[in-house]
C-alpha cells in the first residue's frame, strides 16, 4: 500500500457551506480527523502512553483506537477480513510496546485514507452488506457509517482535548 499523502501543515477550517450532503459529511470527518491529530502532535511518545484517568483512555490509545474503526466501518464497504470486527473483546486501546505516537499516527493517515477510498465508490443512500465474517451485524448505509464516524471520532476528539491539557496544559482547538 502507497503512503497517505503528507497531512496539510494547518487545520482545515470548518465553515458554515451550501455544499451537498455528502461533502459536508465528508468535511466534518475530516475536519475531527485533523483536529485529533493536531491535538497529538508534538506529543513525546512517553507522555502519548501516559494514563491521567482510571481508564485505558491515553492520547496514543485514542489515535490506535480510531484507526481500529476507521478500519472496521468503512471496511465494511470492501469486507476486508483484516479490517472487520471479530467479535473478539476490544483490544483497540491496549498499546504495544512497540506502538509509537509517530507510527499510530501514520496507521491512522492510512486508515483514514482508505477509508475515503472504499466510499469513494458507493452513495450515501447504498446499504452496505453485512461482512460475511460476522452476519450477526446489522446492514447500515454508507450515510450512517458517516454520521456514526463524525459521532465516534467527534467524541474522541474531545477526550484527546482533555487528556492534552492534563498532560502539559496546551488547550483550544491546534493544541
Amino acid at each position: 500500500m502507497q503512503p497517505p499523502p503528507p497531512r496539510p501543515p494547518t487545520l482545515r477550517v470548518m465553515q458554515a457551506s451550501t455544499a451537498g450532503e455528502r461533502e459536508t459529511l465528508e468535511a466534518f470527518l475530516d475536519f475531527y480527523r485533523d483536529v485529533l491529530v493536531h491535538k497529538v502532535r508534538g506529543v513525546s511518545d512517553q507522555d502519548s502512553a501516559r494514563r491521567m484517568l482510571p481508564s485505558l483512555t491515553t492520547l496514543a490509545g485514542l489515535v490506535k483506537h480510531l484507526t481500529v474503526v476507521e478500519r472496521n466501518w468503512f471496511g465494511r464497504l470492501t469486507d476486508d477480513p483484516d479490517t472487520l470486527p471479530t467479535g473478539q473483546e476490544d483490544t483497540s486501546w491496549v498499546l504495544a510496546d512497540t506502538d509509537t505516537i509517530d507510527s499510530l499516527l501514520a496507521a491512522y493517515d492510512q486508515a483514514c485514507a482508505a477509508s475515503r477510498k472504499a466510499a469513494a465508490g458507493y452513495a450515501l443512500d447504498d446499504i452496505v452488506a453485512t461482512p460475511v465474517s460476522r452476519p450477526d451485524l446489522p446492514q447500515v448505509s454508507l450515510r450512517w457509517i458517516y454520521i456514526h464516524m463524525i459521532e465516534e471520532t467527534a467524541r474522541h476528539t474531545g477526550h484527546a482535548d482533555i487528556v492534552r491539557e492534563l498532560t502539559d496544559g496546551a488547550t483550544g482547538v491546534l493544541g
